[in-house]
């Protein structure tokens, strides 16, 4: 790949349609010229979460204003750009659908060619898009509202998956849990926020296979915890749960964030500790959230290992992160463009089978 190839990337694969243009600088680094994203969240707020069909006609609404923009803010053309990628998959059907069809009717249209990202290579590589770029080897906790997962990082493409969650992801916990306080949509956010005003130790909560002997994640339980707490709380108040006095579900949230938090930590921990490793990578939603970052940030420090985060603003889906890994994926000869516009996305799809 020609360090100065120009990617355009399209993100569609959820709630968030992103686009963005990606070129690589000398140093073999990404570098990225443009971005934009529209957010659905008030539009799936009324539901109390997203509707996979609202979802996919809102990308198509969305795609090609947001491409004039990026390409207006980063003074290039359509014609300039060398590579179309988009998100093929895992995620909701019909959203990947909208981005997969877009990205290759704009490369049947300019005779470019287009590739296919993995969603989760997206954020497990969007580190290098900061200010503080790692570098390979590394362990990476993967953790978003429907991923928590433990990799080995060898380089792009060469991915061992350490751990993972075997039921509700840390993000769908947080999510699952601030509906049960009526914290609505998005769930986790709320959560994180209202936690900061409650004491942490407040409630004995659940840390599910903490002391598994393994990198495997479960949190479906401790979200069947907070249930029961919440409704205990409830009935002896004789109010409803989000009728609860606002400083007892701040300590609940509090609590619920703080046994989130402890499992990630203590996983990562183990996993630095059996690769050997003295990097670390937290990627995805929940790698914003700011009681995580710090308490991974001062045990990392303590056992001399550095932690790397992507920027605050693409922690969540983006088109950046798509644009990225299609380039350092083209880049590092794993992967070539396809001039084949015939598509297909994977709603499912393991980033180890990569």
């Amino acid at each position: 790949m020609s360090k100065q190839m120009l990617v355009l990337g399209i993100e569609s694969s959820c709630d968030e349609t992103g686009v963005a243009l990606v070129t690589m600088a000398s140093t073999g680094l990404p570098v990225l010229l443009s971005h934009a994203l529209y957010s659905q969240i008030e539009m799936h707020q009324a539901f109390g979460g997203v509707v996979p069909e609202l979802a996919s006609r809102d990308h198509i609404r969305r795609v090609l204003p947001l491409t004039q923009q990026v390409l207006a803010e980063s003074g290039r053309t359509l014609s300039e750009v060398d590579v179309v990628a988009f998100t093929r998959g895992p995620g909701l059907a019909g959203a990947l659908l909208v981005g997969a069809g877009v990205a290759c009717a704009l490369g049947a249209a300019l005779k470019k060619p287009v590739l296919g990202v993995h969603h989760l290579e997206g954020h497990l590589l969007s580190p290098f898009l900061s200010a503080d770029p790692p570098e390979f080897p590394f362990v990476a906790l993967l953790v978003s509202g429907g991923h928590t997962q433990l990799m080995r990082v060898d380089g792009v493409g060469r991915y061992t998956l350490l751990g993972e969650t075997i039921d509700d992801a840390a993000g769908e916990a947080f999510d699952k849990s601030a509906k049960l306080l009526g914290l609505g949509y998005p769930g986790g956010p709320a959560l994180s926020k209202l936690a900061a005003q409650g004491n942490p130790a407040a409630f004995k909560l659940p840390r599910p296979l903490l002391h598994s002997g393994n990198l495997d994640f479960s949190f479906a339980g401790l979200k069947t915890a907070v249930m029961v707490q919440a409704k205990k709380l409830a009935a002896v108040q004789e109010v409803a749960v989000e009728r609860l006095p606002m400083s007892v579900l701040a300590d609940l949230a509090a609590s619920t964030q703080a046994a989130i938090v402890e499992v990630l930590l203590k996983k990562s921990l183990a996993a630095l500790a059996q690769t050997g490793l003295k990097r670390l990578v937290v990627a995805g939603g929940v790698g914003a959230n700011q009681s995580l970052r710090e308490q991974l940030n001062s045990a990392c420090s303590a056992r001399q290992v550095r932690v790397h985060y992507p920027e605050l603003h693409l922690c969540t889906d983006n088109g950046a992160m798509i644009a990225m890994a299609g380039a350092m994926r083209l880049q590092s000869g794993q992967q070539e463009a396809s001039g084949i516009y015939a598509f297909d996305v994977k709603p499912r799809w393991p980033l180890d089978a990569l």
